[in-house]
């Protein structure tokens, strides 16, 4: 098992981004690769729904463990290519929202592949995913003033 620790503030109030997070719909604009969800059993800020992701060919059933609007979800991944548990919480910060995403992974060929997903911001990393949510989340933010600093 790998675990692999994200951490962003992004300057939009917690319930829009928690919002944005949880719309499937708009996975697509940030998840590099995706090409589309299908199987969805129910709302994503609900445990127990499942849904079945795409890259290409690939498909992978994931299911959502737990889930707290707008605060926290907790999901299991099971592609073979990333399986494990995801977490991503959102703790209202300075006006805005600071994202903490932590994946726990199972097996050797998804610890390899999350550790290289893990490593830089290039579009497909895990951070460079959670840059283009930041710019989406906060393009879409009410107008605010700036964050210091």
């Amino acid at each position: 098992m790998a675990r692999f620790r994200f951490s962003l503030f992004v300057a939009a109030p917690s319930h829009l981004v928690f919002g944005l997070w949880t719309d499937l719909d708009r996975w697509p604009e940030w998840i590099e690769g995706l090409t589309k969800i299908t199987d969805v059993s129910g709302p994503l800020d609900q445990a127990g729904t499942s849904y079945v992701t795409w890259f290409g060919g690939m498909s992978g059933r994931n299911e959502v463990l737990e889930a707290e609007r707008p605060r926290r979800i907790r999901t299991r991944l099971g592609s073979r290519l990333l399986r494990g548990v995801t977490e991503a919480t959102f703790e209202p910060e300075d006006g805005g929202t600071r994202i903490s995403q932590t994946f726990e992974t199972e097996g050797l060929l998804p610890a390899i592949a999350a550790r290289i997903f893990s490593i830089g911001s290039y579009r497909g990393s895990f951070r460079g995913e959670l840059d283009t949510f930041k710019r989406i989340a906060e393009l879409e933010a009410p107008t605010q003033e700036p964050r210091p600093g």
